[in-house]
């Protein structure tokens, strides 16, 4: 999950986690014109990887971004559906260490990449146009929350996302710095579950935790992560406060 939106239910019970490596390795596009999106991809300096057709009613073409682990196809014959069905065109997101240097580089391959802007999403303004806000994120520590994006000649949108520092939990590999990364956020928690703690009935301070763990995980801040876990304690747990 590149994104940060989540549902504000947390579960009771965790599922065992797959133990099979399931890398993610293509992605299908649907285009209209195969030779024109063709030309478009080979403009931005994307590998090629396959052009092949078998007939007339099977064509496949590979390309993948750079250094990426997955790449796109797209083609004829690639579904049972006919182009661009179901569906229409896809949103996708590319993971970027520096939003500026990659926008500057798309830009100069002929891409029309939009200003880089960012989300405020509130109540009455959560769609994906009226919650954007031009500029980057005014908290510069923060990771995930930089976007740029641009669209291939049949829309499909591709979204840029500065990942400059993963979350807890969202890499596969041992990593020393996802270990701090882990020891500040159970401070973090340590520190929020010390209000709720102050006016609660007695109750299991892990459960507060991993509710408001998860929830810091999925990309919620730390009000919108104490209030989940608060009523996680109270829905779930039974532990109800007057205020927390």
């Amino acid at each position: 999950m590149t994104s940060t939106d989540a549902s504000s239910t947390i579960s009771a019970e965790t599922p065992a986690p797959a133990t099979a490596d399931l890398n993610l390795e293509v992605v299908t596009l649907n285009v209209s014109d195969i030779d024109r999106a063709k030309g478009f991809y080979q403009s931005l300096g994307w590998r090629l990887d396959a052009d092949r057709a078998i007939g007339d009613d099977f064509r496949i073409v590979q390309f993948t971004p750079p250094r990426s682990p997955c790449s796109i196809h797209f083609g004829k014959g690639l579904t049972t559906a006919g182009a661009r069905e179901p569906g229409g065109p896809v949103r996708l997101i590319l993971a970027v260490a520096d939003i500026d240097a990659a926008r500057a580089d798309l830009i100069s391959h002929g891409a029309d990449v939009s200003e880089v802007y960012h989300y405020e999403r509130q109540p009455d303004r959560s769609g994906e146009l009226e919650s954007r806000v031009p500029g980057p994120d005014p908290d510069t520590a923060r990771s995930y929350s930089d976007y740029a994006s641009f669209s291939d000649p049949d829309g499909n949108l591709w979204l840029l996302q500065e990942i400059t520092t993963r979350l807890p939990g969202r890499t596969w590999e041992a990593d020393p710095a996802d270990v701090a990364a882990q020891a500040s956020l159970l401070k973090d928690t340590a520190t929020h579950h010390g209000a709720f703690e102050a006016v609660a009935p007695p109750h299991d301070w892990w459960d507060w935790y991993a509710a408001y763990m998860l929830a810091r995980q999925a990309g919620y801040g730390e009000d919108e992560a104490a209030a989940t876990a608060n009523r996680y304690m109270a829905e779930v747990k039974h532990v109800v406060v007057s205020s927390a």
